[in-house]
């Protein structure tokens, strides 16, 4: 597993890369697969995720162990809340990696590992993510995002950038 994040109801969500899957561990160790394909072809291998305040899921989906690309490309998805539907959300770089939102799911920050770039994106009602602004320009790995807004990424040290993208 790489990606994990606990939803509301105390689930440990993972992704399993090797596996090509998104999967929910509950408190008792039961273990539950969420998505595991789209478009009727497995995921490529699931890295990171998010959780939204609704409960939607979103992941990104690159290639780094050799596996061949089995989706045509390195994207993120967005896993509905309800869990009956998966859809593809950015379909434009390299190589996503780390994503995180913002607490009130307005705002998603997505890595594009491969084009050492991090963007900032606007999350629409139903998921979908519009506008890209290059928010800042590290080749990183995972995020998180403190109280205040800061995120910190992991390159080669544990980078901070303010909200607005300085780094501090």
């Amino acid at each position: 597993a790489n990606g994990l994040a606990f939803d509301a109801a105390g689930n440990l969500l993972a992704c399993e890369g090797d596996n090509g899957r998104i999967t929910s561990i509950t408190p008792q160790g039961n273990v539950s697969v969420l998505v595991s394909n789209y478009a009727g072809l497995r995921f490529n291998e699931p890295n990171d995720l998010w959780i939204d305040p609704a409960g939607g899921v979103y992941f990104s989906d690159p290639v780094y162990f050799g596996h061949a690309v089995v989706q045509g490309g390195e994207h993120v998805y967005y896993l509905s809340p309800d869990r009956s539907s998966v859809a593809r959300v950015v379909t434009d770089m390299v190589r996503p990696n780390g994503l995180i939102g913002t607490p009130d799911g307005k705002t998603l920050y997505v890595a594009d590992w491969g084009a050492t770039n991090v963007f900032r994106y606007d999350i629409n009602a139903n998921g979908t993510l519009t506008n890209k602004p290059l928010f800042a320009r590290v080749k990183c790995d995972g995020m998180t995002l403190d109280a205040e807004g800061n995120l910190y990424f992991c390159e080669t040290a544990v980078l901070i950038y303010d909200s607005s993208g300085n780094q501090v």
